[in-house]
């Protein structure tokens, strides 16, 4: 498996786009390039290793589900659950960069995503659109709900 393709994948949220270089993501997506993506870890381990929580938020990040975290250094991640569907595909790479398979403010195209995709992973349900995942702002003593 090659990370730098764009895999096209029905994550724990929504239909995403998945690739190792955001710069593909950003192309496809028609958004500015300063725009941050957000990145998905298969677990708390990879993420300690890209990442520093602040000690006062370590217990909620560790206990949210569907739950997407800006961090101090403005940088964000999501840590999919092992119960999720698309876990183990994850856990092959244990970092990538995630973003919602549409174009910028627009809904769920099935037709473009498929379109953009370099690799289509699809199980027996098919691609659905979920509510977002939470997105929350932290910073060392500050927590800020953003949707």
């Amino acid at each position: 498996m090659d990370a730098s393709l764009i895999y096209l994948v029905q994550t724990d949220t929504t239909v995403g786009f998945l690739c190792s270089e955001h710069k593909k993501l950003t192309d496809i997506k028609q958004r500015p390039q300063a725009q941050k993506i957000l990145q998905v870890v298969d677990s708390f381990k990879t993420l300690k290793e890209h990442i520093r929580v602040p000690h006062k938020f370590k217990k909620l990040v560790r206990n949210s589900k569907n739950s997407t975290f800006i961090y101090p250094n403005q940088t964000s991640f999501r840590v999919i659950s092992p119960s999720c569907s698309h876990h183990d595909f994850i856990k092959k790479f244990k970092i990538m960069y995630s973003t919602s398979a549409n174009l910028t403010q627009q809904k769920f195209n099935e037709t473009f995503a498929k379109e953009c995709a370099d690799i289509i992973i699809e199980d027996k349900n098919g691609f659905f659109e979920a509510p977002s995942s939470r997105l929350i702002k932290l910073s060392c003593t500050k927590i800020k709900k953003l949707r």
